[in-house]
Order: C-alpha cells, then sequence, then structure tokens
C-alpha cells in the first residue's frame, strides 16, 4: 500500500531557530509521538524505532534513517527511513521532503512524505493510515511547537488522538465512502 501525505504549518520562532531544531535528529525525535533513536551511525545514518498503534494492533518497527540532503543554505531536508515490523509481519518505507520559509519573522514548514506499507499494517487501508498519520503528525507538531517555547515535551501517542482516527474511519465507512 502506498500514500502520500503532506502538511505544512506556522510557527512563531525564526527560521534559524527552526532549522536549528528539525535538522537535529537527536532533538527532534523527541517530539516524534512514539519514537526514539537507538544508535548514531554517523551524522547522516541513526538507528531507531517507532511504536504505533493501528486499532486493536500495536506495531513496532525497528529500522534505519537516513539523513539523503541537508541544505542549510536552501533550508531544505530529505530523509529516508525504513522500518522492519519486530515481529517479522510487515515493513514501512518512507522518503520525506521538507522546506522551510520565513515571512515576518514567522517560519512555515512544509513536508510531504511518500509511504509504502507492507504486511499487516496495509490491511487497514490507506485512508485509516493517513487519518492515524494526520493524528500523529498534529501531535508532533503540538510538541514541537512546545519545545521551541521551553516547555516540557511527551512524546508518547495519544491515545484519544488515535481512537478518533478509528472513530472517523469507521463512520465513513458506515456512511458509504470506500476505502482506498
Amino acid at each position: 500500500m502506498n500514500t502520500k501525505i503532506e502538511k505544512e504549518f506556522t510557527l512563531d520562532q525564526s527560521i534559524d531557530q527552526v532549522w536549528l531544531s528539525l535538522s537535529n535528529p537527536e532533538e527532534i525525535v523527541t517530539c516524534v509521538p512514539g519514537a526514539a533513536l537507538t544508535e548514531k551511525i554517523d551524522d547522516s545514518n541513526y538507528k531507531g524505532e517507532v511504536v504505533t498503534k493501528f486499532g486493536p494492533m500495536k506495531v513496532k518497527y525497528d529500522g534505519d534513517i537516513e539523513i539523503l540532503e541537508l541544505n542549510e543554505a536552501e533550508r531544505k531536508m530529505v530523509l529516508k527511513g525504513r522500518g522492519l515490523d519486530s515481529k517479522g509481519k510487515g515493513s514501512a518505507d518512507m522518503i520525506m521532503n521538507g522546506t522551510l520559509s520565513e515571512a515576518d519573522g514567522k517560519t512555515t514548514v512544509n513536508f510531504s512524505m511518500d509511504i509504502t506499507i507492507v504486511g499487516m499494517l496495509a490491511q487497514f487501508g490507506s485512508r485509516l493510515i493517513n487519518d492515524v498519520s494526520d493524528q500523529l503528525l498534529n501531535q508532533f507538531v503540538d510538541n514541537f511547537k512546545a519545545k521551541l517555547s521551553g516547555e516540557e515535551v511527551d512524546n508518547t501517542m495519544s491515545a484519544g488522538g488515535m481512537m478518533g482516527a478509528m472513530v472517523k474511519n469507521k463512520l465513513g465507512g458506515i456512511f458509504g465512502k470506500k476505502d482506498e
């Protein structure tokens, strides 16, 4: 199953401050729900894990993250991730492209992720994957804003957000929306 996720959000901080945080994997991972870095291979390669929940199924991916491009002058980054389900029942691959722009002292972050999911998780369909991913991304944005403001960040997954995505998906199915 393939899906594309795009997100844009604006922050009150300067582009320099936002770039400094976003371009540091060891700092930014603390904002990603359910994620942790487990090893730094070198400045461009890391090992990590992500634990996420899709309905009754909890999935843990052990994976690799590679920074393909980190262009400070253009404020552009490209990351590649690959995770394997720790139970051997699937995998996920991702390419993320991100750019920053500044206007009136505020920073806008744009990114897109191309995701390929294989295995048990793919059976849930792209609509549910997109709904849950959207909830996770919203939690990431809230965490990132809090971190930039100097607040404490909790990167455990929000169960309420995940439940909301499940309900939204189920209601969409009841009212005739066809899953992809």
